[in-house]
């Protein structure tokens, strides 16, 4: 099974379809997409990310990303609240984003913000979606002291160090990959790739960003998710119907709330 456990449905370059979003689920079924979770970035927001979940196949998660900074949380009530509707699998995305905030006043609201997720997430027994750059060491220490480690998460477009990817699967976390693997100066991803084990792989697309080899310059969009698998499969040196049976189960096991036999239309 081919999913896209990464993207926002809600930010896609809908030009190219006479139907919108209509069609470009539909461009994704034809390219063997089952299943796609669309991502919250932020809360006043949730209601257009949740409305996708009308399509069969398709989930969502709740969060607000670390570098919304109108809408970073303090308190729990409003994602518990939100996190409780029919199809939300997930919370997040959350985490920490040092590249773009580089003043340390401001990574502590990201750091309370991210605390809240994860402790609602632990309490609701769903899975943490984490964004993280240049944050390698607080991301870590705030999933030890906040997250629960029965639950767990995913490492969504990862980009840093084998040995931090190490650390996050001892915390039982996935590690997704994006289209950046396809990257020419990605050899260094590519390299933590072929270092981890197939079991804590899990591919996406993060679209409309970061399309993969051969449609950079263009949008990304879900369908492209086969591009990133097919590459992952070259890396690992194993079929890619393999890799898609590998990866699907990792994330069925983690995302739990995601009804297997129930794909896109």
């Amino acid at each position: 099974m081919l999913i896209d456990t990464h993207c926002h449905l809600d930010k896609l370059d809908l030009t190219p379809y006479e139907n919108g979003v209509d069609d470009a689920i539909r461009a994704a079924k034809d390219a063997g997409v089952s299943q796609i979770l669309t991502i919250s970035v932020d809360l006043d927001n949730f209601d257009s990310v949740h409305d996708f979940t009308k399509y069969a196949g398709v989930f969502a998660s709740c969060g607000v990303h670390p570098l919304h900074k109108e809408g970073l949380l303090t308190s729990p009530e409003t994602l518990e609240q939100l996190a409780q509707r029919k199809k939300v699998v997930a919370i997040g995305e959350t985490g920490l984003d040092y590249f773009y905030d580089k003043e340390p006043e401001l990574h502590q609201a990201q750091k309370d913000s991210f605390a809240v997720h994860l402790d609602v997430a632990g309490r609701m027994g769903l899975p943490t979606i984490i964004h993280t750059r240049d944050a390698r060491a607080d991301t870590l220490d705030l999933i030890r002291a906040h997250g629960d480690s029965d639950v767990g998460g995913v490492l969504h477009c990862f980009t840093e160090d084998y040995a931090m990817a190490r650390s996050a699967l001892d915390l039982n976390y996935l590690i997704s990959i994006s289209g950046i693997v396809t990257f020419k100066n990605a050899e260094d991803l590519r390299d933590t790739v072929r270092k981890l084990p197939l079991e804590s792989l899990i591919v996406e697309t993060d679209s409309p960003y970061l399309a993969p080899i051969p449609h950079r310059g263009k949008k990304n969009e879900p369908k492209y998710v086969r591009d990133v698998a097919q590459f992952v499969a070259d890396i690992k040196n194993i079929r890619y119907e393999e890799l898609l049976e590998i990866s699907s189960q990792n994330f069925h096991n983690k995302f739990t709330q995601v009804t297997r036999d129930e794909v896109l239309l």
